[in-house]
C-alpha cells in the first residue's frame, strides 16, 4: 500500500467551482482522515468556502491561480495558459511530486490534452485512455474504457487499452482476474473491425497477465453485470456512455411523469417509493463519479461538471483508492510481461 493520499483539487473546475469542489473534499476529509488537500483557484473564493469547514481548512493549502479554464475553450487555448490557470496548476503539482493525484471537473478536452502534455504517457502506452465505472445489475459495477480520449485505435492500442482497464478493476473493484470483453457489433469471432479481431487473438493468448479475457461483447450486455471490464475505442465508448445516460434519464422522466398521471399512479408511487428510491440510486451518477485518466505518468480524475458535493467526494474517493492501490506500478509490470513474454515468442 502507498502512503497516505494528497489531493491536488482544480477548485475551479466543474459549473458550480468552489463551493461544490470545496464541499466536496470535506466530505472526502470526513469518511477518510488520513487525506490532504492542495486546492488551486481564486484565493478568496476558496478561502470562503473552506471558513464553513474549519476541519478540512486546518489541513488544506491554497495555491493561488488567477486564471481559469473555461467550457469553451479550446485544448489548444488551455494548453498556452496551463501555468496561470487552476487546472493546469494542479496538473503540475502531479507532474512534480507536490501531489499523488489530481481532480477536476473542468473542460474534458482541456483536462485531458493538458495532463497528456505535462505528464507524458508511460512507457509502452501509445495513448492514454479515459475510463469509468458504469452500474450493472451485478455484484459489480464494470470499468469501460476508452470514453472518448481517443476516436480511433489500432490493435496494439486495444491491448493497452485492456492492460491498463484490468489493472484498474483489481483496484477498484478488488479482484484478483477480472473478466475482460470487446465492444463489438456481435459475439461471433468473425464479426468486426480487423483492429478487433487482431486485438482478440492477442488477448487470447494473453493468459500471463491478470485477466480473463471472455471475447466479444454487443451493446445490449453492457449493463447485465456478466463483465468487468469492457473495452473499445473512445468514439464508440463515448456514444455507448451517452445512450446510456440518455437511458437512465429517459426512465426516470418516464415513471416521474407516470406517477404523478393521476390519484391512483400517486397512491401507487407511494407504495413503491422504497423500489423506486432503490432505482433513483442506483441511477445516480453521483454514485459513480470519476473517470481516470490511465497511461499517464500521473494520475489525473475527471468529475462530472455537473457532480454534487458527493460525487465529488467519489471522485476524490476514486483518486486517493488509486494512490494507495499503487495503480500506476501494477500498470507497469503487466507492461513488462507483455514485452518479456513477446521477446520469449520471438526467441524461440
Amino acid at each position: 500500500m502507498g502512503s497516505a493520499p494528497r489531493i491536488a483539487i482544480d477548485a475551479m473546475g466543474g459549473d458550480v467551482g468552489p463551493a461544490v469542489m470545496v464541499a466536496g473534499a470535506a466530505l472526502a476529509f470526513q469518511r477518510r482522515s488520513d487525506l490532504s488537500f492542495l486546492l488551486f483557484g481564486k484565493e478568496d473564493a476558496i478561502r470562503s468556502e473552506l471558513a464553513r469547514w474549519p476541519e478540512l481548512e486546518r489541513i488544506a493549502q491554497v495555491v493561488h491561480s488567477p486564471d481559469v479554464i473555461s467550457a469553451e475553450d479550446k485544448p489548444s487555448q488551455a494548453i498556452r495558459r496551463a501555468k496561470t490557470t487552476s487546472m493546469g496548476q494542479a496538473i503540475a503539482a502531479v507532474k512534480a511530486g507536490e501531489a499523488d493525484a489530481m481532480v477536476s471537473g473542468g473542460n474534458t478536452g482541456a483536462l485531458m490534452a493538458m495532463s497528456k502534455l505535462s505528464l507524458r504517457t508511460m512507457p509502452g502506452i501509445d495513448r492514454p485512455a479515459l475510463a469509468a465505472l458504469l452500474p450493472t445489475l451485478g455484484e459489480n459495477d464494470v470499468v469501460v474504457l476508452d470514453l472518448g480520449a481517443n476516436t480511433e485505435c489500432d490493435a496494439q492500442n486495444l491491448v493497452q487499452f485492456a492492460v491498463m482497464g484490468a489493472a484498474y478493476a483489481r483496484v477498484v473493484l478488488d479482484l484478483e482476474r477480472p473478466r475482460l470483453q470487446l465492444l463489438n457489433i456481435g459475439t461471433e469471432e468473425l464479426k468486426g473491425t480487423g483492429e478487433l479481431k487482431e486485438a482478440a487473438a492477442i488477448l487470447r493468448e494473453a493468459a500471463y497477465l491478470g485477466m480473463r479475457f471472455d471475447g466479444f461483447i454487443e451493446s445490449d450486455k453492457l449493463s447485465r453485470g456478466d463483465v468487468d471490464v469492457i473495452v473499445t475505442d473512445g468514439f464508440s465508448g463515448n456514444i455507448a456512455l451517452k445512450s446510456i445516460e440518455g437511458t437512465a434519464r429517459f426512465v426516470t422522466d418516464l415513471l416521474r411523469r407516470a406517477f404523478s398521471s393521476s390519484v391512483r399512479s400517486k397512491i401507487g408511487f407511494l407504495i413503491s417509493r422504497p423500489a423506486t428510491e432503490l432505482l433513483k440510486h442506483h441511477l445516480d451518477p453521483n454514485n459513480h463519479n470519476g473517470a481516470v485518466f490511465l497511461g499517464l505518468n500521473g494520475l489525473v480524475v475527471k468529475s462530472h461538471g455537473s457532480a454534487s458535493q458527493k460525487g465529488v467526494a467519489n471522485a476524490i474517493r476514486v483518486a486517493a483508492r488509486m494512490v494507495r492501490e499503487e495503480l500506476t506500478r501494477k500498470i507497469i509490470e503487466d507492461l513488462d510481461n507483455i514485452s518479456t513474454h513477446r521477446q520469449q515468442v520471438a526467441a524461440k
